[in-house]
């Protein structure tokens, strides 16, 4: 799979989220390292604090099927329905994402893709434990 196929499947995951409160849209495909796909998206609740980004479902699906290492993820969000700016991933997907994934983790971006370690240089955990 490509990095514009992975961030269409990210695009389309968006069109699955919840979020009549801020009506921010997010989607995030998870490429496992055996090639699997997973999905997710925001699922925003009225109590904000149990509100769920979709990079965290994406990667709660994944683990609870089983799957606990990654090559990339990509990420799209948007208010409207013009996906070209890039959405990043916020600090705690990031840290959820390191739990799983190291440093050199691509993340897809609509302007281009990166590293995790270029969103979290100096990550908890993982290797900072041992």
């Amino acid at each position: 799979m490509t990095d514009k196929e992975l961030f269409a499947a990210a695009v389309k995951a968006a069109e699955k989220s919840y979020s009549p409160y801020s009506h921010f849209r997010v989607g995030a495909a998870i490429m496992a390292a055996d090639g699997r796909i997973f999905t997710g998206c925001n699922i925003e609740n009225a109590s904000y604090s149990l509100t769920n980004c979709a990079e965290r479902t994406a990667v709660f699906k994944a683990v609870s099927e089983g799957v606990t290492q990654f090559k990339a993820i990509a990420v799209a969000g948007s208010s409207t329905n013009d996906f070209t700016k890039p959405c990043p991933p916020c600090g705690a997907c990031l840290q959820v994402l390191s739990e799983f994934c190291g440093d050199d983790l691509v993340v897809i971006l609509s302007n281009g893709w990166f590293k995790l370690s270029d969103f979290l240089p100096m990550r908890f955990g993982g290797d900072s434990l041992t």
